[in-house]
């Protein structure tokens, strides 16, 4: 068995790599590739994320501006879990309290309207940007896990080498073929996650411009409704 696991070692099976390493680099294969595995989970869930806010937001803006009544409107998408509609749904309810009394401060109102639904888009940039930070951590931490599993590795191999008395490339070669497979999978882990990272920051930026550019459009809205003398 050992002679067949050492002979698909020599042509670079990853199967006989692993089962041959050192416990240590074992340790951090079986991380890397566990980080490899939750980076794509995260892949594929953040882009059906955002797939789904831009769709909702273009609904939402396209039915806004067919609504005659901002208060049926409301009514409508008040339940609503889209993040837009949370940020209309914001503007809305400090526009009813801050015009709720007889006398209407009306520059008060318009940092009020602005301070609430800049919040509202802050508080829903961040949910939406939950574990993003993950792909940046796995990015930027898993070469140097991988590097560490090469230098274990070939610290094992001059261990073989002193314990063989002989610096033959058959003596070193598993050691160094552990070493840089170790590296290889840190690489496959931290590429994709840098890359989605990158990707997804973008977009969630692209997000977060547009629902400020709904909010600065409600609250031009609700300003012109109080120079009106709502």
């Amino acid at each position: 068995m050992e002679a067949i696991v050492n002979a698909d070692a020599a042509t670079l099976s990853p199967l006989a790599l692993f089962l041959t390493a050192d416990w240590v680099v074992k340790g951090v294969m079986l991380g890397l590739l566990l980080a490899s595995i939750w980076t794509w989970a995260i892949i594929v869930s953040f882009r059906r994320k955002i797939g789904r806010a831009r769709k909702a937001i273009d609904q939402f803006e396209n039915d806004y501006r067919r609504a005659e009544d901002v208060d049926a409107f409301h009514r409508t998408h008040s339940e609503s879990d889209m993040a837009i509609a949370r940020v209309f749904s914001a503007g809305v309810a400090e526009w009813r309290r801050s015009t709720a009394g007889k006398a209407i401060d009306r520059e008060g109102t318009r940092e009020r309207l602005g301070t609430a639904m800049g919040a509202a888009v802050a508080s829903e940039i961040d949910r939406m940007s939950d574990r993003l930070n993950v792909l940046a951590t796995i990015g930027s931490v898993a070469p140097f896990v991988g590097l560490f599993g090469t230098v274990w590795g070939i610290m094992r191999s001059f261990t073989a080498i002193a314990q063989a008395q002989n610096s033959s490339l058959a003596v070193v070669a598993p050691g160094i073929a552990e070493a840089l497979f170790a590296t290889a999978i840190g690489l496959f882990a931290a590429i994709p996650a840098v890359i989605a990272y990158n990707r997804f920051s973008h977009g969630i930026n692209k997000i977060e411009a547009r629902l400020n550019r709904f909010a600065d459009g409600f609250h031009a809205t609700l300003s012109r409704q109080l120079e009106l003398g709502a």
